[in-house]
């Protein structure tokens, strides 16, 4: 099933409505982070020849990738993966050029449509980054002024604040003191990603704070602590307004709105296994937002033109701010690599990953669960940017292939994302064959 569409009326594309097909894929197996196992090359002619029939999208300009190819490769990687359904977004000098959408969005075959509402994982973070130097922009906050300078008690005081985090754990540890705004949207505030994932369940600072990068979901939970707590300023308004309203993001929200339901995408895991979408009840900086392809273009495209800060908050975004020294991204406690096996220009930006690669300066931030796989990636020369969202995490595996073919090599760090993972080559044919 593909559908597409294009946003906003700024971009000068030509489409009309396409001639779907209803035709079930079998669900092919796929664990996450493993090797990828690919699907009956008949069914991927069949499938590749659909999707070419039903598109008639031609490209804003010259040099931009063809749409029939983008819904060509989109059929192929869905083929490939056992994946069923995925959305491509295109962003070029800061405009959506192409949005689209393939496969379904529920286990009864509805189709995936670009409006419809999917979770955002942990591109959440990037957004809820880009509301912040909003805040900086004006002088609310300051990105290297200790966050306990904002609070009316002292941290581990705030002992009835469990929705948030249990922040009485770190009682004792007085390296709180030293975290600032700057080393929570780095990753680098020496939490775990989240308290619950402890050994025994309790907040606790395992490095001396703006160190060294490690993941941490908890460090964004904190800044919205301090934004609510500190500046009395409620972190979803903030964003509705700042990001959402300005985009013309009407289908994207930090909590669940019951009008999300009549066009809403559940999601697979890596077996195959169908499960129903979650109505996520409260504001989670780290990755509550529910969003749409078609408004995470809007956001792109407005992330690149810098639109809503200034000249040199939309440069410190994008700057490196901390070497990236692991491995990979996850487990997030590892151990530092030596420097002589680190990857140079990998670095943490604030709320996303920054990168030199053959085009320049790129950037990218990614969302994951057990039934999700987002990535967006832009480079910074030509303002071009991609955006997949995928309520199947057998997609991910493709991915690599998907943002190269439309913005060619770009040195966004794959194998450091997805470590172990064996990703999908472009190569439908030669599947069967593949361990």
């Amino acid at each position: 099933m593909t559908r597409t569409d294009h946003t906003p009326p700024q971009s000068p594309v030509h489409h009309c409505s396409p001639r779907a097909s209803r035709a079930r894929r079998p669900i092919a197996r796929s664990p996450v982070f493993g090797n990828l196992v690919f699907a009956n090359v008949a069914f991927a002619a069949i499938a590749l020849a659909a999707v070419l029939a039903a598109s008639c999208l031609t490209p804003a300009r010259a040099g931009d990738p063809a749409p029939v190819e983008l819904h060509a490769l989109a059929a192929s990687a869905m083929a490939a993966t056992g994946a069923r359904g995925l959305a491509i977004a295109v962003v070029e000098d800061g405009r959506v050029t192409q949005v689209s959408s393939h496969g379904e969005r529920n286990a009864g075959s509805d189709p995936l449509q670009t409006d419809t509402v999917m979770y955002g994982a942990s591109l959440t973070k990037a957004v809820f980054a880009y509301t912040v130097m909003q805040l900086v922009d004006e002088g609310l906050i300051d990105l290297d002024r200790p966050i306990g300078e904002y609070l009316q008690w002292p941290l581990p005081a705030y002992t009835t604040e469990d929705q948030y985090a249990p922040w009485r754990d770190l009682t004792g540890d007085a390296r709180w003191r030293e975290l600032t705004a700057r080393m929570l949207l780095t990753h680098s505030p020496g939490f775990a990603n989240f308290a619950f994932l402890e050994p025994d369940g309790k907040l606790r600072i395992h490095f001396e704070p703006g160190s060294r990068y490690a993941y941490s979901g908890e460090g964004f939970i904190l800044l919205q602590f301090v934004i609510e707590r500190g500046l009395g300023l409620d972190v979803g308004e903030q964003m509705q307004r700042r990001v959402f309203d300005r985009f013309g993001m009407k289908n994207t929200s930090m909590m669940w709105r019951p009008d999300f339901a009549a066009n809403l995408a559940d999601g697979w895991h890596a077996d195959g296994t169908p499960e129903p979408h979650d109505e996520r009840s409260a504001v989670r900086a780290a990755g509550s937002m529910d969003t749409t392809i078609t408004d995470m273009a809007r956001f792109a495209a407005g992330y690149v033109r810098g639109e809503g800060l200034s000249d040199a908050a939309r440069a410190e975004m994008v700057k490196p701010q901390l070497p990236i020294t692991t491995a990979s991204q996850f487990p997030t406690l590892q151990p530092e690599l030596p420097p002589r096996a680190r990857r140079a220009d990998l670095a943490a930006g604030l709320g996303l990953i920054v990168f030199d690669g053959p085009q320049g300066r790129g950037f990218m931030r990614g969302g994951h669960n057990d039934i999700t796989g987002n990535t967006w990636v832009c480079v910074e020369r030509g303002r071009r940017c991609v955006v997949i969202l995928a309520n199947d995490v057998r997609a991910e595996a493709a991915f690599p292939y998907l943002v190269e073919r439309v913005l060619g090599k770009t040195g966004a760090p794959w194998r450091w994302t997805y470590a172990g993972m064996e990703f999908w080559d472009g190569d439908v044919a030669a599947g069967n064959d593949r361990p």
